[in-house]
């Protein structure tokens, strides 16, 4: 079923539309908490500093590859907000193409450098080897984990945010049982986390292609329309590969992070795995409601209602807003029983570590309600390049404290780390959207 974003009030399309998303960002969190809860409790802390010494570099490889996605359905919804199909056609044939060849180098490049990228982030060689296991099993599922992405954004330009959830809500049950399977079954270790998760991400993939060559007639392909058009495809990578760099750069601060972590030992780093998984779980609704707010946005530009960007905007900030009240309460509350999700009650500092984490970054979630609204609105309307810059600016703020801070304050420094990105980053999306609307769209 699509939906027409451009009639109607833009915070309750907002809120219906990013429902799923934020459902389906929670589930997707799910695979990895899951993964870290089964292997914590069941193999112990080293197998869950191993499966989260690497956790920065997947929030760069996989983030880069589901940014591309996302950036290469934009242009889907533009055209299906303007009503122009078969243009919106030739559009996703050739996003298939171009996603088609992101996949073969991200696969093949990462797979053959996983050992380096681990050496370089000073693994700890205590859990060296099972770290390596389990980031080379994950790279190897890229293809998985863009073939959903991919038609999860297609299907979602279409007005349609609820069937991937629905999707993704059945492939991690799955996660979960062949998890258990695979670990306490068949004794696989790291290895079988890693297996399941990339397995179930497929599951989903399949799922989103069979509905969507059942359901949609508007995707059913002309013959020649499914021609490889080379510029096309061209035109598509400058969407989708910028929206991709925009993550990965924020990425490299992230990576440079988690090295600082891995240098203070073992029980920093089995502490900042546990946090980032419980922030992932409280962060994911920013960034999709900001998913919410490009598709928004890109089917009103579409169809010439700019008036309306701004009202979408705000709507966005405001249901963010909310989350952000809700997310401080209960990390303030609960972060202890959280955390012993991970980590056996005993570890008492890895705890304290979780709990000091926690509780200093809940207080500035509501920039991230502002730069997740502004970053992807920018993007919906099709200056992705500059949205780089938010990125670039996180990455510099993440760097400057793991190179000069941590080593001389460690943990204490490592969680006021996050805050000048996400502020410095907000701060610079608002300026440059209303310089690109007033300047670029509602003038011209």
């Amino acid at each position: 079923m699509t939906k027409d974003l451009t009639e109607g009030r833009p915070i309750v399309l907002l809120f219906r539309f990013a429902i799923p998303l934020v459902m389906g960002n929670l589930f997707q969190q799910l695979y990895n908490i899951i993964d870290a809860m089964i292997v914590g409790k069941t193999l112990g802390i080293n197998a869950l500093s191993a499966v989260g010494a690497s956790a920065s570099v997947n929030f760069l490889i996989l983030g880069f590859c589901i940014g591309t996605c996302v950036g290469l359905a934009i242009p889907v919804a533009r055209e299906f907000g303007a009503g122009n199909y078969r243009r919106m056609r030739v559009l996703v044939i050739n996003g298939y193409y171009a996603a088609a060849f992101v996949t073969i180098i991200m696969t093949v490049c990462t797979s053959l450098f996983c050992d380096n990228i681990l050496n370089r982030m000073n693994t700890p060689e205590l859990i060296y080897t099972d770290a390596y296991i389990y980031q080379l099993i994950i790279f190897l599922g890229i293809p998985f984990t863009i073939l959903y992405n991919l038609l999860a954004s297609v299907i979602r330009a279409l007005g349609d945010s609820k069937t991937p959830f629905y999707f993704l809500l059945i492939s991690t049950f799955g996660n979960i049982l062949l998890d258990l399977f695979c670990i306490k079954i068949l004794h696989m270790g790291v290895a079988g986390a890693g297996i399941a998760t990339i397995f179930s991400q497929g599951v989903a993939g399949i799922l989103c292609l069979i509905y969507m060559n059942k359901r949609y007639e508007i995707l059913h392909f002309e013959h020649d329309e499914k021609r490889l058009i080379l510029p096309e495809c061209l035109k598509l990578l400058g969407f989708g590969i910028p929206m991709g760099l925009q993550s990965s750069i924020t990425a490299i601060g992230s990576i440079m992070l988690q090295t600082a972590v891995n240098s203070l030992g073992t029980l920093e780093v089995a502490g900042y795995a546990a946090a980032l998984k419980i922030k992932g779980v409280f962060i994911c609704p920013f960034d999709a409601i900001g998913s919410a707010v490009a598709t928004f946005c890109s089917q009103n530009l579409g169809a010439g209602k700019y008036d309306r960007l701004k009202k979408g905007i705000r709507s966005g900030v405001i249901i963010g807003l909310c989350w952000c009240v809700i997310t401080f309460v209960m990390l303030q509350l609960f972060t202890d029983n959280i955390a012993m999700l991970f980590v056996e009650n005993k570890e008492v500092e890895v705890l304290r570590l979780v709990r000091q984490f926690m509780h200093t970054t809940s207080f500035f979630y509501p920039a991230l309600a502002f730069l997740g609204a502004y970053r992807f609105a920018i993007q919906g309307v099709g200056y992705s390049k500059v949205a780089l810059f938010s990125g670039l600016m996180e990455m510099i703020a993440r760097s400057g404290m793991s190179i000069w801070v941590i080593p001389r304050f460690r943990f204490d420094a490592v969680v006021f780390t996050d805050q000048t990105a996400w502020v410095s980053a907000a701060i610079f999306c608002m300026i440059v959207f209303y310089v690109i609307y007033h300047k670029k769209i509602y003038r011209g």
